[in-house]
């Protein structure tokens, strides 16, 4: 049985968690994006005194990589290598935008109707995001996304999609598409518990020395995909 602890600083809300591999144990949230720094270490210490959880006891620590906030990203590898060379255990990296549509999908009656599109707001009309089926399979990959009204008209055509994530108004705004679907049913905890049990049991651990943050920083027009 493992019990890892869960760190996701990526976004305007900062998510941590201990889970006993796909069961979470206990969950924090800090919703004020500027205090996710002061926030962490803190929460983590409270974390783990809420989950009855000794910090020696931990198997693994997972963190969000990105895309997401430059800062939230670095505070949260920042804190996620620290423990796991301290503790001489591995490091778990996920993909954020994975984590927001499996949040969606564990959700979802149905997920085999649909497709899913995580929006995270990049500011202007620029978006990260991605576009996966239920069983994650990347059909968009994770890219910077200039957005316009006949953006994933191609796949609309055809496919329903459940957008999420702060970005996901923007693009609803903006589309030629009225009927679109948005989902605020987001399991942040369970889908890192999920995401994470997955890849210890795989060993599929990230390299401490030299894991970086994600942060996509060239953008693409839609076009690129639809070709």
């Amino acid at each position: 049985m493992s019990l890892i602890l869960h760190i996701d600083t990526a976004t305007e809300n900062a998510i941590i968690s201990v889970a006993e591999e796909e069961h979470v144990i206990f969950s924090l949230t800090n919703n004020n994006q500027k205090d996710h720094a002061s926030f962490l270490q803190p929460g983590i210490k409270e974390l783990l005194k809420q989950s009855n959880v000794a910090i020696n006891q931990l198997d693994a620590v997972s963190v969000t990589a990105g895309p997401g906030s430059y800062t939230g990203l670095r505070v949260g590898m920042a804190s996620a290598k620290g423990i796991c060379y301290a503790l001489q255990i591995p490091l778990i990296t996920l993909n954020t935008l994975e984590v927001m549509a499996l949040s969606v999908i564990i959700n979802t009656i149905d997920p085999d109707l649909y497709l899913y599109c995580p929006m995270i707001d990049a500011r202007r009309q620029e978006v990260f995001t991605a576009l996966f089926d239920k069983d994650l399979n990347g059909i968009i990959p994770s890219c910077n996304l200039t957005l316009n009204p006949e953006s994933f008209d191609e796949f609309l055509q055809s496919r329903k999609i459940i957008f999420c994530g702060n970005g996901a108004q923007k693009f609803l705004n903006l589309s030629i598409h009225r009927d679109l679907s948005q989902s605020s049913k987001m399991s942040i905890s369970g889908a890192l518990a999920l995401l994470s049990s997955k890849k210890f049991q795989q060993k599929n651990f990230a390299d401490l020395l030299h894991s970086d943050p994600v942060y996509l920083k060239q953008f693409y027009s839609m076009g690129a995909f639809e070709k």
